[in-house]
């Protein structure tokens, strides 16, 4: 099987680097390229004697779900993202409330005898801890593990970099305007105090990348608010304040935390290229883990 990267996790190494480009086929290059990796993705199918290995395991990425169609429309262009890094793997989507296929539907549906579960969520929570792997258990005929959720990592960091970017964050700047700037990492939010644990390092993270503070706020359910957080930073004398979306993909509490912003705001997480990264990223450390196939654990992050 081949390994996505990176192979290591955020208290590993800190993102770096220049934010990976566009996905779009514009050469005739790129599209060689494209080939050469399906028909490799094809050929580690076959073993060295002719016969047909067998398939791996299923990749269910598992969305919390949203009214909102446009998050829909974000995390299946998502697994589209995954599927093209590694087009022998079967990527499927299943959610957990609002929107189909629900998570039982996609996991009654699969036609393996195995999947991994990726959950597309920030942090440990309920969902993480309770929902989403009481929904593999509910489905005995199926050999599932249950993957960390994607934050913390440095992969996200690079996203969040990278949006803050397409919003106006300047790469340079004097050092009177990055005495004057913050950046509030809008979540949103959870009773779970290891949810809080987790928005926090992130929020180190890319406080690190940026040289400025970030301050995590929550949309619900935690404190402080996005508003209560700009407070704070300009209470410090930090007035050029941004708003980070630590949001998988648009909704109403990626909204509201955006109208919050006194300077900018940046897009959810979205579709970028990490995220498709990291989705494998945390498939390959599940398939890792110590256990049998058979086994329903949270592998850890």
């Amino acid at each position: 099987m081949t390994a996505s990267t990176p192979a290591h996790d955020e208290s590993q190494n800190r993102p770096g680097g220049r934010p990976p480009g566009g996905a779009h086929l514009d050469s005739t290059a790129q599209l060689m390229n494209r080939i050469t990796s399906q028909l490799g993705s094809q050929l580690r199918l076959v073993s060295h004697g002719g016969a047909r290995r067998p398939a791996p395991p299923a990749l269910v990425m598992v969305a919390h779900g949203s009214r909102d169609p446009r998050a829909l429309d974000t995390v299946r262009t998502l697994a589209e993202r995954v599927h093209e890094l590694r087009p022998h793997l079967s990527v499927r989507l299943g959610h957990i409330e609002l929107n189909e296929p629900l998570l039982p539907d996609t996991l009654a549906s699969l036609d393996t005898g195995e999947a991994v579960l990726v959950p597309l969520l920030l942090s440990r929570g309920y969902h993480v801890k309770q929902d989403i792997p009481e929904a593999a258990a509910a489905v005995p005929e199926l050999d599932c593990r249950v993957a960390a959720p994607l934050g913390p990592h440095p992969l996200l960091v690079e996203t969040l970099y990278a949006r803050l970017v397409e919003a106006g964050w300047r790469t340079r700047m004097s050092e009177a305007t990055r005495r004057a700037s913050g950046v509030v990492l809008a979540a949103a939010g959870s009773r779970d105090p290891d949810a809080a644990v987790d928005t926090r390092r992130t929020a180190q993270l890319l406080a690190e990348r940026l040289g400025v503070p970030v301050v995590p706020a929550y949309a619900s359910a935690a404190a402080p608010t996005v508003p209560a957080a700009v407070r704070a930073l300009a209470a410090r004398g930090r007035h050029r304040v941004a708003v980070a979306s630590y949001f998988t993909a648009p909704g109403r509490f990626a909204t509201e935390c955006a109208a919050a912003a006194p300077w900018i705001a940046a897009a959810p997480l979205g579709a970028h290229a990490a995220m498709a990264r990291l989705v494998l990223h945390r498939y390959d450390r599940a398939l890792a883990a110590p256990g049998s196939a058979a086994a329903r654990t949270l592998a850890s992050a």
